[in-house]
């Protein structure tokens, strides 16, 4: 029984194991599930889709208007003589003559007309709306492209993030282990009267201390891992990061980096540019007349005779008379349609699209400086990275020998716990400023690639 129990508790234990256990996320997986589960990229593209339904529509505008109507009406035909506008349409249409008093003879009509309207010729207008909307589509392009990038970015700055705060906690449990080890050693010799007992109270303040650091450092790795999470989209956090790659260097990183002309925040600002300047060339085909093709076929039929004008009794009740066309008529024709006030009215209008595309360069110059900048900053951030990169080691090495000294002469009463303390503060610093040196290299990278506006120069170096 007691061999069943042990059995039994070994396969709950590794059951709960396998359930709990955390899967590692590599940079590359968080970046993909970000790019497909961000809400702001589902936007973009969003907004690239319609763009592209915007092209179709506008190309679609050229298309003549075909107009077809069918009415069958019940009324009265009473007419007179007298001026008459219907404003808004709010006329109705009933012609009959004009006789010496009102009647309600009331028969069935109906109306069946086909129209076609076709402006063929505008002076370009059609053509530089459907620009204008194809330059939107480019810009909304842009727009994703930009967004993407910079998402990517994000999402790679919060994952070397959360691996420093990963090694950092790693780094406060060594030193929590080795002040437990110390607090033991030195309680255990206080106890024999071997060592003042300050010194135990000395130890456990220490161990206490190396709690806490630990404790802070668990609580600034999740703050980290949320961050990420909340960039891939995802409410779930229950991962590990890779932290295989970061104590090796980057394949690249003093190269020279001449230009960032194809960044995408560069290519987004012009195609801004682009629209603007089309939107105004839009507006000046506004100017001009346009020329359109028409053609009508008419059709009507009526309850009432042709002779009703002598005779009041020259009608029929009956609906299929009445709708049954006996007329129709045919029209065709051109004509020429301008506004001449369109010009005065639309300059400032052409004016102000110009003073925006002015603004929009200026903003393109200003964002232009800002990566050069960039560029330049990423370069020195590299180097300093690597001289401390090359450092570390040094430090650590130091800093190890004389924790292991300092604990040796006082374990032989050569020196005192305040001496293992600050050995031990120092150990610790030297161990979280390797940490940070390793990850600094790959953040500096990852800015350079941000500067240059080619994430793949990051992405690249990943295994």
């Amino acid at each position: 029984m007691r061999i069943r129990s042990v059995l039994l508790t070994s396969v709950f234990v590794f059951l709960s194991a396998m359930l709990t256990a955390q899967t590692t996320l590599t940079l590359k997986e968080a970046i993909r599930i970000a790019a497909e589960n961000y809400p702001s990229i589902k936007a973009k593209s969003a907004y690239v889709q319609a763009s592209k339904e915007m092209v179709t529509e506008a190309k679609r505008e050229q298309l003549p208007n075909v107009n077809l109507s069918v009415q069958q009406d019940y009324g009265t035909i009473n007419g007179t003589n007298g001026p008459l506008y219907g404003f808004g349409g709010l006329a109705v249409a009933s012609s009959g003559p004009a006789l010496a008093s009102q009647n309600w003879n009331a028969a069935f009509g109906a109306l069946y007309l086909t129209n076609v309207n076709w402006e063929f010729f505008a002076f370009g207008k059609y053509r530089e709306k459907v620009r204008v909307a194809q330059r939107t589509q480019e810009s909304n392009t842009k727009d994703y492209e930009q967004e993407l990038f910079e998402h990517k970015v994000k999402v790679a700055a919060a994952y070397l993030n959360l691996i420093a705060s990963r090694q950092i906690t790693k780094s406060y449990e060594k030193n929590l282990s080795r002040a437990d080890s110390i607090r033991v050693f030195v309680i255990a010799r206080a106890k024999n009267g071997l060592v003042a007992g300050v010194d135990s109270s000395l130890a456990n303040a220490e161990y206490s201390s190396a709690r806490i650091l630990l404790t802070t450092a668990k609580d600034k790795e999740q703050e980290q891992k949320n961050i990420l999470a909340q960039l891939m989209g995802t409410n779930d956090n229950n991962f590990e990061v890779d932290t295989s790659f970061i104590a090796a260097l980057p394949g690249v990183y003093l190269d020279t980096v001449s230009t960032a002309q194809q960044h995408p925040l560069l290519q987004y600002y012009k195609s801004r540019i682009a629209v603007s300047d089309e939107q105004a060339h839009y507006l000046k085909t506004q100017y001009y007349p346009s020329f359109s093709l028409v053609g009508v076929w008419q059709s009507r039929g009526s309850g009432f005779g042709s002779d009703y004008a002598t005779d009041q009794g020259s009608y029929t009740g009956d609906y299929w008379k009445g709708i049954n066309p006996s007329r129709s008529n045919y029209l065709f024709g051109v004509g020429v349609t301008w506004n001449i006030m369109q010009p005065v009215r639309l300059s400032k209008q052409v004016n102000a699209q110009r003073l925006i595309s002015k603004a929009l360069q200026e903003e393109y110059n200003t964002a232009d400086v800002a990566i050069k900048q960039q560029l330049q900053t990423a370069q020195n951030k590299m180097r300093n990275a690597l001289a401390n990169y090359r450092e570390a080691p040094v430090q650590i090495k130091a800093a190890s020998d004389a924790y292991h000294q300092k604990s040796v002469m006082y374990k032989n009463g050569l020196a005192t716990m305040v001496d293992v303390t600050q050995a031990s503060y120092t150990l610790i610093r030297a161990e979280t400023d390797r940490n940070i040196a390793n990850n600094n290299v790959w953040q500096a990278l990852l800015l350079k690639a941000a500067a240059q506006g080619d994430f793949n120069l990051f992405e690249d170096q990943l295994r």
